[in-house]
């Protein structure tokens, strides 16, 4: 069903294949994890984001190469490269420094989920505080889909960083842009904390991002406390920024991948066989540029 997720993952085994020993898994490209709590038995299913409900094992999702989302205009190719991006941001980031920020909230995205509702009605209420608007997916039929108003236009991620507070909300599961808004050395606003990449358990939140409830009841004193802290504000963005820049490069997710297979064949308690209907993943020519 989606070719191009499997590319994504497809890239990182290959640059590692040579260093594992033969396994067999189940590699689960649909946004949703496959394997609930309740089920029995327990299946090992790697699949890109999860919460505390799944069993399922979290590996770095495709679109760190390709693959998603499925948001026109950027579909199938998604929100980019990650190493592209990261270099994209980065002058971005250089381009609108702290000071030159716009001081509001700032959000562009999709109705994939009603919990992104009350930021879009704060702005509407309060445009000084909150510029945030609806934009059309593949989903859209009318605009009841973008609460009862035109889609906005899309904005690309590296416009994002003239404002100083963005904010990353959960889509149908964990949201992709999660990692490229700390690269515009904005300060970011994360709503909610059940859904999870494998990367989330080391961002703390107050420490690298400011934490916002799903219903967003806080969200106005949140704002108004970082605008009343700008120094606090700016230390957060700069310890979320460096953390990403720091950790999460693509050699780290080639080094998270090797990593996380590699202990996976340890815990297989069979010898794998080949059969007759598997094809074998041999190393290859890679592209690297696009």
């Amino acid at each position: 069903m989606f070719p191009a997720r499997c590319n994504g993952v497809e890239h990182f085994i290959l640059e590692i294949i040579g260093r594992l020993p033969d396994m067999e898994m189940v590699i689960n490209v649909r946004d949703y994890p496959q394997v609930p709590k309740w089920m029995k038995p327990v299946s090992p299913v790697f699949s890109f984001s999860k919460t505390s409900e799944y069993h399922d094992i979290m590996y770095p999702a495709w679109t760190f190469w390709e693959g998603g989302p499925a948001v026109w205009p950027i579909y199938p190719t998604g929100l980019g490269r990650w190493d592209l991006m990261r270099e994209d941001l980065r002058r971005s980031a250089e381009k609108w420094p702290w000071k030159k920020k716009i001081s509001k909230g700032y959000f562009r995205g999709s109705r994939t989920s009603p919990e992104r509702d009350p930021l879009i009605v704060l702005s509407r209420e309060n445009p000084e505080l909150v510029d945030a608007e609806y934009t059309k997916n593949q989903a859209w039929k009318s605009e009841k889909d973008t609460l009862g108003k035109p889609p906005a236009k899309e904005i690309p991620l590296v416009d994002h960083c003239k404002y100083k507070y963005l904010f990353n909300f959960r889509g149908v599961a964990a949201s992709f842009r999660f990692k490229h808004l700390f690269l515009c050395g904005s300060l970011v606003f994360h709503v909610g904390e059940e859904w999870l990449e494998f990367f989330y358990p080391q961002l703390k939140p107050w420490v690298h991002y400011i934490p916002v409830k799903p219903d967003l009841s806080d969200v106005r004193e949140l704002l108004q406390f970082v605008k009343e802290n700008d120094d606090v504000a700016q230390e957060i963005s700069e310890r979320g920024h460096q953390f990403i820049m720091d950790h999460l490069q693509m050699k780290d997710v080639s080094c998270y991948w090797e990593t996380l297979l590699t202990e996976y064949s340890k815990a297989l308690t069979y010898k794998v066989k080949r059969r007759k209907n598997y094809d074998e993943i041999v190393s290859k020519h890679l592209k690297t540029e696009l």
